[in-house]
């Protein structure tokens, strides 16, 4: 498994030199015109860029000091569903701005009655003449205070089975009736929300695909989700990891026992298995293999090591560490990261959840039973 990077000869990473050279500091519009906001993206919203090309592609930038516009859910999970079945006017019209960030996106699935069992959901949009009406409540909609669009799941035919009749929509976040209410997390930020759809009225245009066929594009979406919250960092990709753990922990001289050395040496040696797990999963995609059981199994062992890293982290700081702000070495991110790190096995899919899917899809076992008929679940849906 070679993970080298290509040198200076590499032509994705001299086209960038070029480009960065006469674009110093270069705008969320430019980046995205450029298509070097989601190079793996198809043209024109991307360069069809192969995965060697993007790994090149993010060295150079970061070397450059360059950051890439926010929209992670628009960036993420809505504009490669757009890709993959919206229509050219879909496309024409959401992609450029999502790209540049000129437009947040929230996603408006995950509902009070309707959480890991998301095809459970009850808002329901019922045609009038080339228009839905939109009625329900979604929860845990990130990002819905400053979102311009949501992609918007609600039941099309409540008497389909239990994953058909839902249908996939883009939902206007400024649509007479919304009505948007935040969730205050225990760290003290706002980004999570509540939102209620009050017979909001959204065009016959912003249907995405085909009615009642939105569970398979949610699938779509959530496949997305799950790989962007497998990156690196023990909060969801993000943060710091174990390794910078230690680093700290060298740097600072802080005093630890024995039992805490065990600790720190166990979640070091978690931090390392998942980095090997990744980097298998993109040695497979550079040898243009798909990349197996690996994603799946990462995603489930990487939210509990999150925890752990963060919990480590605060036997670390020692009684401080009840403290704002007094995580290791004094950072912030220590304490407000252990507070934080305990919805990473909720958020993105259940622990549980993430289980079931290695158990049937990697493992093989057989699903669930369907209780009334005595057969698969996977017969019957």
């Amino acid at each position: 498994m070679d993970l080298a990077l290509p040198g200076d000869e590499h032509p994705a990473r001299t086209t960038l030199r070029r480009w960065l050279a006469s674009h110093p500091d270069p705008t969320p519009r430019s980046l995205a015109e450029s298509g070097y906001v989601a190079p793996h993206w198809p043209e024109p919203w991307g360069l069809g860029a192969d995965p060697e090309s993007q790994l090149v592609i993010d060295d150079e930038l970061r070397r450059a000091g360059v950051r890439r516009p926010f929209n992670q859910i628009g960036i993420g999970w809505a504009g490669p569903t757009l890709i993959h079945a919206g229509t050219e006017e879909q496309k024409h019209r959401y992609l450029l701005p999502l790209l540049a960030g000129e437009e947040i996106w929230c996603q408006l699935f995950s509902e009070p009655g309707a959480g890991s069992d998301l095809a459970g959901l009850s808002t329901r949009a019922v045609r009038d003449g080339d228009e839905w009406v939109v009625t329900g409540q979604k929860v845990w909609t990130s990002f819905a205070h400053i979102a311009a669009f949501g992609i918007l799941l609600a039941r099309t035919d409540p008497d389909a089975p239990k994953h058909q009749g839902i249908s996939y929509f883009i939902c206007p976040m400024d649509a007479p009736g919304v009505t948007i209410r935040p969730i205050v997390d225990m760290t003290g930020d706002h980004a999570f929300n509540e939102v209620f759809l009050d017979d909001v009225r959204l065009p016959g245009d912003n249907l995405v695909g085909e009615e009642n066929a939105g569970w398979a594009l949610a699938k779509v979406t959530l496949g997305n989700e799950r790989v962007s919250l497998s990156g690196e960092g023990a909060l969801w990709g993000q943060g710091p990891t174990a390794a910078d753990l230690v680093d700290l922990v060298r740097r600072t001289g802080a005093g630890v026992d024995a039992s805490l050395r065990q600790e720190l040496a166990r979640v070091w040696m978690e931090g390392e298995i998942l980095r090997l797990i990744r980097m298998r999963t993109v040695s497979a995609a550079l040898s243009g293999r798909a990349p197996g059981p690996e994603a799946s199994v990462r995603k489930a062992l990487a939210d509990v090591h999150g925890q752990r890293v963060m919990a480590t982290a605060m036997r670390v700081a020692g009684t401080r560490a009840m403290l704002a702000g007094g995580g290791p070495g004094g950072d912030a991110m220590w304490s407000k990261g252990y507070l934080y790190s305990r919805a990473l096995t909720i958020g993105g899919g259940t622990s549980e959840v993430q289980r079931n899917i290695v158990a049937e899809r990697v493992l093989g076992l057989p699903h669930d039973l369907d209780m009334e008929s005595g057969r698969n679940w996977s017969d019957t849906h």
